[in-house]
């Protein structure tokens, strides 16, 4: 596991830092898929979650592979990595 010095504050809702997984590059039947018409990733790994509210826990933890909305979160770049942060509410589902 990546050892990220970044962690989310918790506002009103438990937040979390996800790195997004590659982009496709290749079809299924082979074709290459251009860097214009690569699609954005809606699945990754959870590296950082943001404290537990008073009164809900963090449903989600570090090493989790997700899958969240194509427009969710924020884009950050980090130490030369891509990550977005979101609200946990924003994850759809856990792998």
């Amino acid at each position: 596991m990546s050892d990220l010095n970044l962690k989310p504050i918790t506002g009103s809702q438990v937040r979390v830092v996800v790195e997004p997984a590659p982009a496709e590059t290749k079809t299924a039947s082979g074709i290459i898929i251009p860097d214009s018409a690569k699609e954005k990733p809606q699945k990754g790994t959870v590296v950082a979650v943001g404290n537990d509210l008073k009164d809900e826990k963090a449903i989600v933890k570090v090493g989790d592979q997700v899958l969240y909305g194509k427009y969710s979160g924020t884009e950050l770049k980090w130490e030369g990595k891509d990550y977005l942060i979101m609200r946990e509410a924003d994850i759809l589902a856990t792998i």
